[in-house]
C-alpha cells in the first residue's frame, strides 16, 4: 500500500496539509484528499508536484479565502 504526505505550496513541515492519504481525486473543481480513516480534505487549486516513490505531493492553492482578498 503506498501512502503519501501531501503538502500546500513546498513540502516544508509548516504546509503540512495531510498525512497517510491513500486517494487523491478531482471534484467540482477542487482536489480532494483521503487518508486511511476515510477522512477527506477538499482544497480550491491545482496539483504541483507528486513523487509517489517517496510518498510526496505538493498543491498549489488557488483562491485562497480569508483576509482581505489576498
Amino acid at each position: 500500500m503506498c501512502l503519501s504526505t501531501i503538502y500546500r505550496g513546498s513540502v516544508e513541515q509548516d504546509n503540512l496539509l495531510m498525512k497517510n492519504v491513500r486517494m487523491i481525486s478531482c471534484r467540482d473543481g477542487k482536489i480532494v484528499l483521503t487518508d486511511l480513516m476515510e477522512r477527506e480534505l477538499s482544497i480550491k487549486g491545482e496539483l504541483d508536484m507528486a513523487d509517489l516513490v517517496n510518498g510526496v505531493a505538493v498543491i498549489r492553492e488557488t483562491n485562497r479565502q480569508g483576509g482581505d482578498g489576498q
